[in-house]
């Protein structure tokens, strides 16, 4: 592979989930529905029928996994705290109980030597605040706050690294705009709607921990896509301008002080219910950037689809991951010089970054997943690249520790470095695994 040596010594090595994804033990300890459990038991939404019930009892079974941690030689562990298990129900009171979990997790992390990064929000909105209106009212961003309180106030004095969001693109344009995911609409005032309250949820949970936290390093997860016109036809490229605004640009610009791109507002015809001081606490200063990707975007003029009238192409001859994405590294490396040079990003984590295969387990009970291994190397060859060019990036999150639910994909897809038997709940080290914990090895002993 190429060679890493560009990345600092300082690189933080890491793995991410997601509290829904892994924990299981849906109503264990106080815990009450979120919108995903809503959504996965309702008939024909999630491939299979699959439902996060259980998941990987990463609820019961933590101890075992931060020891795969350590095997892994990872410095840092990305995982999100469930807002079901904090603030469960609609009455508002906080569940000790809930926060007892990342309590033990937080203090066995760092005990193995291993940085916490908390997520605050994967996407698991409690379905009482959902029934009280969800993300298109204000309310649910104001809730946020007060959970954000809570967990800082009980976590505040061990935790230093906080994401607000992860992905809010996916809970907006999917959940409320595709119908892909929870809570599963397709109104696009809504998702306009969802989307802005999410990033005034992040503004005013960047305000909470700034105050509450002594020394918080604060950021956001954004899924970013660099955006390609399939032709060179006017149409298309002005379909590629729209495109990028509608993955990038809206999702950047306001977080980071720009406001929202007006050709976008102009494109969704949505009013944004913007209230005085609402900008600032959304562009409020960040410590860093948290950027996850999967692959890039091909797209064309749509102009009798929905708003903003693009479709995605596939790339041509393109080697494709079974979900089926497209391989393409070099996307990777685009998007990190992106924030540095055009958006001045001083930070910058790749927060997610990962491939899903199918994996099956060999005579001798191992997992060799050479595809996983190449797609691994070939990403962090990309980092280092950008790393070269001056694109201050800090650490890489590889997506993901452990098999999981994947959405709406149910059981189907992997993506761990770990591989899953979920009838047994048996943990296997994969050889991408191995692989990058001999990449974490030698960066430490260069």
């Amino acid at each position: 592979m190429n060679d890493l040596s560009a990345l600092p010594d300082d690189f933080l090595w890491g793995a991410a989930t997601a509290a829904y994804q892994i924990e299981g033990a849906v109503d264990a300890d106080g815990r009450a529905p979120s919108i995903w459990d809503t959504f996965s038991h309702t008939p024909g939404k999630v491939a299979g029928g699959d439902t996060g019930d259980t998941a990987c009892d990463h609820y019961r079974r933590w101890p075992e996994d931060v020891a795969l941690m350590k095997r892994l030689g990872l410095d840092a562990y990305r995982f999100s705290i469930a807002w079901p298990r904090v603030v469960p129900l609609a009455d508002d009171k906080v569940n000790t109980a809930g926060l007892d979990f990342y309590d033990r997790l937080v203090d066995a992390l760092l005990a193995a030597g291993i940085t916490p990064f908390p997520t605050l929000y994967h996407w698991d909105l409690p379905q009482a605040q959902q029934d009280r209106g969800g993300w298109p009212v204000r309310e649910t961003a104001e809730r946020f706050a007060e959970y954000t309180a809570a967990v800082a106030a009980r976590l505040g004095d061990r935790v230093t690294d906080w994401a607000t969001l992860n992905e809010p693109l996916c809970s907006a344009w999917i959940g409320h705009l595709d119908g892909a995911m929870a809570p599963g609409l397709t109104d696009l005032t809504a998702a306009v709607r969802a989307s802005y309250h999410l990033h005034l949820a992040h503004g005013l949970a960047v305000q909470v921990l700034r105050e509450n936290v002594a020394g918080a390093r604060i950021g956001i997860v954004n899924n970013l896509s660099p955006v390609t016109a399939a032709t060179d036809s006017e149409a298309d490229r002005a379909a590629a301008v729209r495109a990028d605004g509608h993955i990038n640009r809206w999702w950047l610009d306001p977080v980071l002080g720009r406001g929202y791109p007006e050709d976008m507002v102009r494109a969704y015809g949505v009013d944004l219910p913007v209230r005085d001081g609402d900008l600032d606490l959304i562009g409020a200063p960040l410590d860093w950037i948290g950027l996850n990707y999967y692959f890039r975007q091909i797209v064309a003029d749509d102009p009798t689809g929905p708003a903003p009238h693009f479709r995605q192409l596939p790339g041509p001859g393109a080697e494709r991951t079974a979900m089926p994405w497209e391989v393409h590294a070099p996307g990777l490396e685009e998007l990190l010089l992106r924030l540095t040079r055009e958006y001045g990003a001083r930070r910058i984590y790749v927060t997610e970054n990962g491939s899903a295969y199918r994996d099956t387990v060999g005579p001798d009970g191992s997992v060799h997943d050479p595809e996983r291994t190449a797609y691994l190397e070939q990403h962090l060859a990309a980092c280092a690249r950008a790393t070269a060019q001056g694109a201050p990036l800090a650490g890489y999150f590889a997506w993901s520790l452990l098999d999981n639910f994947e959405w709406a994909y149910g059981y189907d897809k992997r993506f761990g470095l770990v591989h899953v038997d979920y009838a047994t709940q048996r943990r296997t080290v994969k050889t991408s695994g191995r692989r990058y914990a001999d990449l974490i090895t030698a960066h430490r002993g260069r």
